[in-house]
Parts: structure tokens; sequence; C-alpha cells
């Protein structure tokens, strides 16, 4: 199948990575369009995909669209291309608040998914939900599945509101996690580490406890629990946590976000 990218940004570029390293496609399968010159060099250079700054020449002989523009672009690009869709042609769209009314409203085209990956996706290790019109077909689904677990792991949900919902956590989660790591390495640089110390500390604790987790069979309050001794050290640090009302904050940010998700939909 031809597949067109309207968009080269990293998420795109992500994609197109899982899509070449899991022999889903080849270059010559593949066709990016972009505004920035800059941006089709680097990919044609580094991938051999066919570039060009004309999306519609780009879409013309593709089974497969991914809509990757910044969501600004949005209505201009739609504008451009509705009515030039074939029935047959599905489009994805991985553009965070574009709700699949608006996207087939402004495509005046039916064959539509709304895909919410994440960051860890440029590494093969993200997390997507995805939904799908009902004009889509199985063998569609199926190809779309096939390249999301190319880039991670993925779901498929029928209500189109958890999309915003996994905005919100998933979505945007990495960079609550960075977050977090950045206040640790401070915490450790303020110890006395050197930064690449304090960074090298951080990673692995944030990297081997996500595994742990993974692989322990507990819940996350069970293995918080079994790590932490009454009185000791670790109980000391989860106080200050709860006094600073850690978990409310999170509840409070993760709403925040959905809220955004939402409001960018509408």
């Amino acid at each position: 199948m031809k597949i067109a990218f309207i968009g080269g940004g990293n998420m795109a570029e992500a994609m197109l990575v899982a899509i070449l390293g899991k022999g889903i496609g080849t270059p010559d399968d593949i066709q990016v369009s972009d505004i920035k010159e800059e941006r089709r060099n680097y990919l044609a250079q580094k991938y051999g995909v066919p570039v060009s700054e004309s999306n519609l020449a780009v879409v013309e002989n593709a089974g497969l669209i991914v809509l990757a523009v910044k969501p600004q672009n949005l209505v201009e690009v739609m504008a451009e291309l509705n009515g030039q869709l074939k029935p047959y042609q599905l489009v994805l769209s991985i553009i965070a608040g574009a709700s699949i009314d608006a996207l087939c409203r402004g495509l005046n085209h039916d064959r539509v998914v709304r895909v919410m990956p994440n960051t860890p996706a440029q590494i093969g290790q993200g997390m997507s939900v995805w939904t799908a019109t009902a004009s889509v077909s199985d063998e569609q689904k199926e190809l779309v599945g096939s390249m999301l677990r190319a880039m991670g792991k993925e779901f498929m949900v029928d209500d189109e509101a958890f999309i915003d919902k996994a905005t919100a956590v998933s979505g945007s989660g990495p960079a609550y996690l960075f977050l977090f790591v950045e206040a640790m390495v401070d915490a450790a640089v303020n110890l006395g580490f050197s930064e690449e110390m304090a960074l090298e500390l951080v990673q692995q604790t944030v990297l081997g406890s996500s595994l742990y987790l993974k692989e322990s069979g507990h819940t996350p309050s069970e293995l918080r629990r079994m790590v932490t001794s009454p009185g000791g050290t670790t109980a000391e640090a989860l106080s200050k946590f709860e006094e600073g009302r850690f978990t409310e904050v999170v509840q409070a940010a993760v709403q925040a976000a959905y809220r955004r998700a939402r409001e960018l939909g509408q």
C-alpha cells in the first residue's frame, strides 16, 4: 500500500521509522510532504523516501494518508484536500484535539482514524490509543494496528471521548515524568552529586522501577508499601509528598490536560 505523510515532524518520523523497520512498507511505498524544505531534505536523505512540497501530489495514489501537521495548519490542509480524496483512501490523524467529526467534515471524507500516540514511539516504546469511523474496513484497521504496534503498544476504543482522556494521561504523560526526573536530578545535585552522576542515578532508578512494576505482578500501591519501612527513609520522604498534596496535584494536572484537549476539539 502506498502511504502519504502530510507533515514530516518528529511523530511522523517515528511512524516512518516503524513502517520501514518492521517491513510494513519500503521507501518506494512512502511519500512525504512538508512545508519546510530543510525537513524534506532531511527525510529524503536519511530514509530515501520521495518528498514534495505539494500535499495533493503525495496523496494522489496513496491508500493511507497520515495527517501529521501542526493543529494551527489543519484547517488550511483540510480545505486543500476537501473533495480530492478517493472513497477507498484511509486518513489517519495524529493531530491533538482534532475530532473525528471535524476531520470528516473538513475533508468531506468518511474513512478516518484518529490516533493519540506519545513521544516514546520514537524509540519503539510508545503508547497509542485510537478509534475509527464505521466506514474503515477490517483490513484497514489491521494495517493501523500493525503500524502502531511497530511503535510500541496500542489499543482501540469505540468511544472517541477516550482519545482526549488518553491525551491527558499517555499523550502528555511523558512530560509529567520528565518534570519529576528534573526535580529528582536537581535534588541529587543539591546533595553533592555531579549533574552527570545525578542524571544517571535518576534515569536508572526510573527505568528499573518501571520494569519492576511491569514484571513483578504487583500493583503500584503494593510495591510502594513493600519498599516503605515504617519510620524509615522512604516513609519520611513520602510524608513530604503527602504534605505537598502530591496525589491531588497529579489529579489536577491530568484533569487540566483533559479539559484543554476537549477545548482544542471544539
